[in-house]
């Protein structure tokens, strides 16, 4: 008697859910109140899923442009660098290293104008560190030779400045020279050898890519002002990068993916918060459809209620009776909604892409969007959490009519039968 699952109480809940009852209204309320928590949680797991899926884009084009982890030596540039990049590779998660030149300026090109993070690369090393390589949509990082003087435009850079590849744009150091005319400011022209496209306006209207050595020479840093990381873990990043220079001599500082874009990471994990918690109010409101439910099979079933305790079950017995069906109305909807969540969620992209055609639309115009696409990831402890608070309100909405229920007093409910 114990045992719940092998006791008479488990056994009449059970009855209760799946048998044919005299009146088909609850039934059909019963229904409602499963397929509502199935619908909550299908809900749910998918829209976890797409942003778990953008965080991942965005998280993708972020390091892939950025790198995973920087290092910067306190000062102009690092004079050793060669040295602290042989270091930092001793490490077994890091998987390679690449010096860089990086400062702003400003590009000019007739009349137009416009400010940039001039970034200078080895062509050798930066498709080991970053994936601008792969997003390169006219000429190439092979065309970046020193002393030639080419530079690299994101594609939205090259609409405002209205050129093309070939032409000779001019690009402004923000290091001023001291001339016999007066303080002027440093100029060099440039040939636009290539042009990335990344999908991200941040970097394609605000980054160009010119030679490590001629970055030195233009803005007079004479070495590398940094180096940046690749790791076996973009995720254990942090961690890796700051035990790779733990024992390096010197003082350098360590910068990681998560550091740089702390705003972007911090709005997307809210947002996930938020979005979990309203939600979840919708599965909750839901599960209290089960309140209704019960109350109207307490009144159905008080008879039933009333020969139960005449042959000696207690009220915490009839509790427990109603408590058994809610938590099986429940489960039912939780797993037809988890099922349908997984499957939903897996397959997004597909349906989303379907619909767009039949309905003739772009839910995410790659004019607008740096997305194009939905992404979708499925987090098993996503699922779990999401499974346990819906049954969890099922549970909490079974109380009442269970604790009305054992209410019920045999003489007056057998007085009307």
């Amino acid at each position: 008697m114990n045992n719940p699952f092998g006791s008479y109480r488990f056994l009449i809940g059970l009855r209760y859910v799946m048998s044919k009852r005299r009146n088909r209204f609850i039934s059909f309320i019963s229904l409602i109140s499963a397929l509502s928590i199935a619908l909550g949680v299908i809900v749910l797991i998918t829209v976890l899923s797409v942003v778990n899926g953008f965080e991942r884009v965005l998280t993708e084009h972020l390091v892939g442009m950025e790198a995973e982890a920087t290092i910067i030596g306190y000062g102009d540039s690092l004079r050793d660098w060669k040295d602290v990049a042989d270091r930092a590779q001793l490490h077994p998660g890091v998987s390679s290293v690449a010096p860089y030149v990086e400062s702003e300026g400003m590009v000019t090109f007739g009349r137009q104008v416009k400010g940039v993070v001039a970034r200078g690369i080895l062509p050798e090393a930066e498709p080991q560190v970053s994936f601008l390589p792969e997003k390169i949509v006219a000429g190439g990082l092979d065309a970046l030779a020193p002393g030639e003087f080419g530079i690299i435009l994101g594609a939205d850079l090259m609409d405002l400045l209205r050129t093309q590849p070939g032409d000779r744009v001019t690009l402004v150091s923000p290091s001023a020279r001291i001339t016999p005319a007066g303080i002027l400011p440093r100029l060099k022209r440039f040939t636009v050898v290539g042009v990335y496209d990344t999908d991200m306006y941040e970097f394609d209207s605000a980054m160009v890519f010119i030679h490590l050595d001629d970055a030195a020479r233009f803005f007079r840093t004479g070495n590398p002002t940094g180096l940046r990381l690749k790791t076996s873990d973009v995720m254990q990043a942090p961690r890796i990068s700051r035990e790779a220079f733990r024992d390096v001599p010197g003082r350098y500082g360590v910068l990681d993916w998560t550091q740089r874009h702390v705003n972007y990471f911090h709005s997307i994990r809210m947002t996930k918060k938020m979005m979990f918690v309203i939600l979840v109010l919708i599965v909750a409101v839901a599960a209290f459809n089960i309140i209704s439910t019960l109350m109207m099979m307490v009144t159905d079933k008080q008879a039933d209620i009333a020969v139960l305790r005449t042959l000696g079950a207690a009220p915490k017995d009839i509790m427990k009776i109603f408590i058994i069906q809610g938590a099986a109305l429940g489960s039912a909807g939780i797993i037809l909604g988890v099922a349908g969540g997984i499957g939903l969620a897996a397959n997004i992209d597909t349906m989303a892409a379907a619909v767009e055609r039949y309905l003739q639309v772009k839910f995410l115009s790659p004019e607008v969007y740096f997305v194009s696409e939905l992404p979708s990831d499925l987090y098993w402890p996503d699922i779990f959490v999401i499974a346990v608070a819906a049954f969890a309100c099922a549970l909490l909405a079974t109380l009442y009519p269970a604790w009305r229920a054992a209410r019920t007093q045999p003489a007056e409910a057998l007085r009307h039968e």
